[in-house]
């Protein structure tokens, strides 16, 4: 599976990496199954938060992990914080931010984490609380690199003034029938809805700033609205991609997953089934043809100007 430098930083990534938000389901031997899949497909990072689950999540993964024959140290994994479900509200304080870091750490039963995420942006944000969290965690050895998700250029740009460490991701919703962030750059100077630029330009902005973004949702529609693929309410980017995948010998979620990756953006999917995991790192070896991504891009709905 081919690798990128997360963020230009000493991380070699792989460029599909698990999304760990649905483990709290499996059972540990359903897990450890799925990780095994994981790493034996060639994925080696593991994207996690401390909400999902509730923790458990990350409590499941490191349970499971253990029972393979995988160590800690051959595996990349990624942490999210800032999110409170139980207050409502969104939480960059220091205390909070060093608290979530330790509390996923003693859930993980690892030492370090590779990257902390600032999850959904917190509007009352103080950069220079951000930057104490971060000095201590990085200082202490309990993280590694940091990043941030769901977040525009101006928002980076304010934490990155005051933040001594390089922000090196950006975990952002993306698919075939998510494409704002690309919408607006094709339609410059036009006066039509896909003109209007919702993200500030947060992909050129990344790619200035050798930010790596990462692309959550990568085959659903919407706000969690549900799946595009196999789905009848989008019968022309269905045929079009299943079209492109019988030409590649691929499943049309390979597909789905190869039209981001040709865009130089990390993959987080998140299956928990191991037959759709073998199914989507192929995407990985798999190269579209620039008339094949503006063929699927079009069949979506999309109008080239």
């Amino acid at each position: 599976m081919n690798k990128i430098n997360l963020g230009k930083s000493e991380l070699m990534a792989t460029d599909i990496a698990l999304g760990c938000m649905r483990m709290a389901q499996l059972t540990d031997r359903e897990a450890t199954t799925v990780i095994e899949t994981a790493i034996n497909q060639g994925i080696n990072f593991f994207d996690h938060a401390d909400i999902y689950g509730k923790g458990a999540s990350e409590e499941i993964f490191a349970r499971a992990l253990k029972e393979t024959s995988f160590k800690r140290e051959q595996i990349l994994i990624q942490t999210k914080c800032g999110i409170r479900p139980d207050l409502k509200i969104f939480d960059f304080s220091k205390d909070h931010i060093i608290k979530s870091a330790e509390d996923s750490l003693k859930r993980l039963q690892t030492d370090y984490i590779d990257v902390l995420a600032l999850h959904r942006p917190d509007v009352l944000m103080e950069p220079e609380e951000v930057a104490e969290a971060f000095d201590y965690l990085e200082r202490s050895g309990k993280v590694k690199y940091f990043g941030v998700s769901n977040q525009t250029p101006m928002q980076m740009d304010l934490l990155q003034k005051y933040v001594d460490q390089k922000l090196i991701v950006n975990q952002l919703q993306f698919s075939i029938m998510h494409t704002g962030m690309i919408d607006a750059g094709l339609n410059t100077n036009m006066t039509n809805s896909a003109s209007v630029n919702h993200d500030g330009g947060i992909l050129e902005y990344c790619r200035l700033h050798d930010v790596t973004v990462q692309a959550w949702s990568p085959y659903q529609y919407g706000f969690f609205e549900g799946v595009f693929l196999d789905n009848e309410k989008f019968p022309e980017l269905n045929l079009k991609i299943n079209e492109v995948a019988a030409n590649k010998g691929a499943t049309n979620t390979a597909i789905a997953t190869a039209w981001i990756l040709r865009l130089k953006m990390q993959v987080v999917v998140g299956s928990m089934n191991h037959k759709r995991l073998e199914e989507i790192a192929k995407a990985s070896t798999i190269s579209l043809t620039r008339q094949e991504w503006y063929d699927i891009y079009r069949s979506a709905g999309n109008e080239l100007p």
